[in-house]
């Protein structure tokens, strides 16, 4: 038997943020549309986190077609949906302790993409036990993608969540590995296999509207020195998306602290050019007889 009190405080406000997520996730998901605007459901489903009583754990990320992860508008954003493959990833916090779960709306005509994913994420929560090993894990993702002819996206991989850190150890692959770690009661983790009809890889492209704080450092400019303030202050290290900050000049002091290593940058994740990438993802947390999922 393990040691680790799963009725603990941190427990009970993972459970919930995940309770939160839950509901912003599918109500989120219900108002993406042909001629909405992102900026509407990115705002939409931050707002109703803190209804809720929680907080952004990050920026939604609103990802179409091909790309994969940290899109997410900028502040006079008038980009509407069209005929696309929209993934949807949101993340929530009760005093640091976080829930991360993502779902995929087809507009595209391809929901065979859609159901990929969500069948390979059953099959990751159904094999989470203590003493399972990640790449094992990674190995039930991956058999499904092939099943339905499409590639998972191997350089991106579930992850732990500790306080205040939304993507922390141990990954977990989307696809098989004989490297990894096994999971134990009480580990916390995000597993969100990512589907492809490309080849499999993502790389950064020239969008970066998302950003978090690496370390305090003194900064000459004011501008910028009062920017990392409200970053520290606000959001700690998690991320946070340049529509946040109230001050519209901020842009500048944002490149600044960045290129001074104050800030570190999440540029948009993409696959090749044509190429569509669909995503599922649950957070749960490792029991002695499995896993229960608090984003469900």
């Amino acid at each position: 038997m393990s040691d680790v009190d799963l009725s603990a405080e941190k427990y009970e406000k993972y459970r919930e943020a995940g309770d939160i997520l839950a509901t912003v996730l599918e109500e989120a998901a219900d108002r993406v549309e042909v001629g909405v605007s992102h900026l509407d459901v990115a705002e939409y489903a931050e707002s109703r986190i803190e209804e809720l009583g929680g907080r952004p754990a990050f920026p939604v990320n609103i990802s179409v077609d091909s790309e994969a992860s940290h899109a997410t508008p900028s502040r006079d954003d008038e980009t509407a949906f069209g005929e696309e493959m929209v993934c949807l990833d949101i993340g929530v916090h009760v005093d640091g302790w976080i829930a991360d779960a993502a779902t995929t709306v087809d507009l595209s005509g391809n929901p065979g993409m859609v159901e990929a994913a969500e069948e390979a994420l059953e099959a990751a929560l159904d094999a989470v036990e203590p003493g399972v090993h990640t790449g094992e894990v990674g190995a039930e993702i991956e058999s499904v993608i092939d099943s339905y002819d499409l590639n998972p996206v191997v350089n991106l991989t579930g992850h732990g969540l500790a306080h205040w850190d939304a993507h922390t150890g141990p990954n977990i692959p989307n696809r098989g590995l004989d490297t990894g770690v096994e999971l134990t009661v009480g580990d916390v983790v995000a597993i969100e296999p990512f589907v492809t009809d490309g080849g499999g890889k993502v790389g950064e492209g020239s969008k970066t509207e998302i950003y978090s704080l690496v370390s305090e450092t003194s900064v000459r400019n004011r501008q910028a020195r009062e920017v990392m303030e409200t970053v520290s202050e606000t959001y700690r290290e998690l991320p946070f998306a340049a529509r946040w900050l109230d001050d519209s000049r901020a842009e500048m002091a944002l490149r600044r602290l960045t290129m001074n290593d104050v800030l570190r940058s999440y540029p948009v994740l993409k696959e090749r050019d044509g190429a569509l990438v669909s995503q599922a993802e649950h957070t749960l947390i490792v029991t002695e007889d499995g896993a229960e999922i608090t984003t469900r």
